[in-house]
């Protein structure tokens, strides 16, 4: 059993930062691509940003040169840094991983809980 658990969120005020981390745990022989998304009330999940195991990152436009994506493959792990935070940031975030259970295992993606994350103005 695979689990995302993602930690971090909470209330800032805008132009504020956050740091948000998402850990990676059970049965994994191999994660590729990591990513995070966000989800506003009454709106549609949206990609944040991505990072794959080698290569470039992406981010949505709306969060470039404000926000970095970041790995720790030893500890299976994302992070998100936010910074100059905007009351249009609010929203539920989302990580997830596309990742191997096992040597010959199909690639499977998994999603965390979602941890909440409010700007204020």
């Amino acid at each position: 059993q695979v689990q995302l658990v993602e930690s971090g969120g909470g209330l800032v005020q805008a132009g504020g930062s956050l740091r948000l981390s998402c850990a990676a745990s059970g049965s994994i022989f191999r994660i590729n691509a990591m990513g995070w998304y966000r989800q506003a009330p009454g709106k549609q999940r949206e990609l944040v940003a991505t990072i794959p195991t080698g290569g470039s990152t992406t981010f949505a436009d709306s969060v470039k040169g404000r926000f970095t994506i970041s790995r720790d493959n030893a500890k299976n792990t994302v992070y998100l840094q936010m910074n100059s935070l905007k009351p249009e940031d609010t929203a539920d975030y989302y990580c997830n991983a596309d990742l191997r259970e096992s040597t010959w295992g199909p690639v499977k993606m998994y999603w965390g809980q979602g941890t909440q994350v409010t700007v204020s103005s």
